[in-house]
């Protein structure tokens, strides 16, 4: 049986050779580890070999993989209706799912707007509120991002982020972006007179940002009254906001949206990852009445003429209702309040280190530095996600950033093992580190 395995494995191997995967430079990282499943919080590779998913695989698988209630409404929806154009059809799950996502949002949100994913997500709000304002006469065209901040790849998202790691090669490419540092203790006063200042002497559309957390920043943090009295200034001056909940939404700070910790919402919301429960692609862009009713008109040019083939898929919308069922449902709210608390105590631990710097959590998402030099995909980044991976533990550290965002159904023994194994990378890296600087500083 091994034997067959390792001649499957070379076989994918060699085929593997033809796929270009993402966030991956070939030349240096050739290989790839083949899944064979996964269940719940776990991984399993093709030689048996299992990982704890501690990122619910990129923030999507967030009931865990293959949750058999998932399994089963899709299973179900497949006998049904699989997949049909939604321009000319409607049908019962993406209506159900409209329902019930409207009474766990926040109120002011009213339309819904079917795509594919995160950035097609955040490219339909751009067009929204670009066109919103067309359609009304009025030339608006600049947009206003955090620095740092990363909504997708795709042209219109990747113009509001501000990582040049995924986008310098497009810059010159890209829409009118105005970006505002993100707003701190330190900083707050001057960030907002700077907002006021660009609203003033800019024709600004929108302002679009990630709230409370900036996910590929590195899970950079910030306080939901800062962003509250920003979103405040541009209501002031009549600018939409949009707030990109690709990552944060769906119960992983805390609350069903991050946006709930605010008093002032946005104008549009922008959803996928956690949306359809990791299962199949799907992404949701909300409006407000107000943004719906600036294309609602007998002239068809005013009309939003944005479409995706797989708008809507029947399948995607009965796992996304699922997963909307499960989060209301006790035993995950328990389990999120779990997690939260387990954090907790886990952050009082990291404390005891002297190399562990600027720990900070937000309901699931715990994350801290390494307090050790390290490119984002540098080589020393890349020893410790090695190291975590052959001691069984997925974790994709950003550079010198360690962070968990677990799937809400992993158990004890599980978290704990990841704290202790992150715990055991601190004192392994941090040694090194110290060895490095005296033999360093010996040379000299």
């Amino acid at each position: 049986m091994y034997k067959n395995l390792k001649t499957e494995r070379a076989q994918d191997m060699q085929k593997e050779q033809s796929i270009w995967h993402p966030l991956t430079q070939h030349k240096t990282h050739p290989g790839m580890i083949a899944l064979r499943k996964a269940q719940g919080a776990v991984l399993t590779d093709m030689t048996g070999k299992e990982y704890i998913d501690g990122i619910a695989s990129w923030y999507t698988s967030a009931y865990g993989h293959c949750h058999p209630y998932i399994i089963e409404c899709v299973s179900q929806q497949m006998q049904q209706l699989d997949q049909v154009v939604f321009s000319s059809f409607t049908h019962q799950p993406a209506l159900e799912l409209s329902e019930e996502l409207l009474k766990i949002l926040p109120g002011n949100q009213q339309k819904l707007f079917f795509s594919d994913n995160g950035s097609t997500s955040v490219e339909v709000a751009i067009k929204m509120a670009l066109q919103y304002w067309f359609n009304k006469g009025e030339k608006k065209s600049t947009l206003i991002a955090f620095k740092d901040g990363f909504h997708g790849d795709t042209f219109g998202a990747m113009s509001v982020s501000g990582l040049s790691v995924y986008n310098g090669a497009f810059k010159e490419y890209s829409l009118d972006v105005l970006r505002l540092s993100v707003p701190n203790a330190d900083n707050y006063k001057e960030v907002v007179l700077q907002l006021e200042d660009w609203l003033k002497h800019n024709n600004v559309a929108a302002f679009i940002y990630e709230p409370l957390v900036q996910g590929a920043a590195a899970m950079k943090m910030h306080c939901p009254e800062h962003l509250d009295a920003l979103l405040q200034v541009c209501h002031t001056y009549d600018v939409l906001c949009i707030a990109d909940e690709v990552m944060t939404g769906f119960g992983k700070t805390g609350k069903n949206f991050a946006s709930e910790y605010m008093s002032v919402q946005p104008d549009l919301i922008c959803l996928s990852k956690a949306l359809t429960a990791g299962l199949i692609p799907m992404a949701i862009t909300t409006c407000t009445q107000d943004v719906y009713d600036a294309f609602y008109d007998d002239s068809v040019a005013k009309g939003f003429f944005h479409g995706h083939t797989y708008t809507a898929n029947p399948l995607a919308c009965a796992a996304a209702l699922a997963g909307v069922r499960l989060l209301q449902s006790k035993d995950i709210k328990r389990q999120i309040n779990k997690i939260a608390e387990s954090h907790r105590r886990f952050s009082n631990r990291l404390q005891a280190y002297t190399y562990c710097k600027n720990v900070r959590q937000k309901g699931v998402i715990l994350a801290f530095e390494l307090d050790i030099p390290m490119e984002r995909y540098g080589s020393l980044r890349n020893e410790l996600y090695t190291f975590f991976m052959n001691n069984g533990v997925f974790l994709r550290p950003l550079g010198n950033t360690i962070y968990i965002l677990p799937p809400f159904v992993i158990t004890d023994h599980q978290l704990e093992k990841i704290y202790r194994l992150i715990e055991e990378a601190i004192r392994t890296f941090t040694t090194q580190y110290t060895k490095h600087k005296a033999s360093v500083a010996t040379d000299l």
